[in-house]
């Protein structure tokens, strides 16, 4: 697998984004399920099984919570805005592209590896 020497800022943009999108994905699953308030249900028996799914009722996403999820989404779009039109692309072939993302996705690993 071919290696490549990533600019810094490129490398921080990619690190900030893995965070973002964790951080993100954290925030999430401390929400209610539905954003909007709604009645909660439960399913009815199914053929050949006990199982019930059902939900509570939702009291929707607090006006502290949209605005978290906002900012968190926003920052993600920046991010990967700023991956996918850094100048670097432009010094690499057309197939290189594909083998070059990837590797980036995966180039802090490749630091914490050589920390431990």
């Amino acid at each position: 697998m071919p290696t490549y020497d990533f600019p810094q800022d490129l490398r921080d943009a990619q690190i900030a984004l893995h965070q973002t999108r964790a951080e993100l994905e954290r925030f999430a699953s401390t929400l209610p399920w539905s954003a909007e308030p709604m009645p909660g249900w439960q399913s009815e028996k199914q053929l050949h099984s006990e199982y019930r799914s059902t939900k509570q009722d939702s009291p929707g996403y607090t006006e502290e919570q949209r605005d978290e999820i906002a900012r968190l989404r926003k920052r993600l779009r920046e991010l990967s805005v700023t991956v996918t039109v850094h100048p670097f692309w432009q010094t690499l072939g057309g197939s290189e592209v594909v083998g070059a993302r990837m590797a980036l996705k995966h180039a802090h690993e490749a630091v914490e590896d050589q920390v431990v």
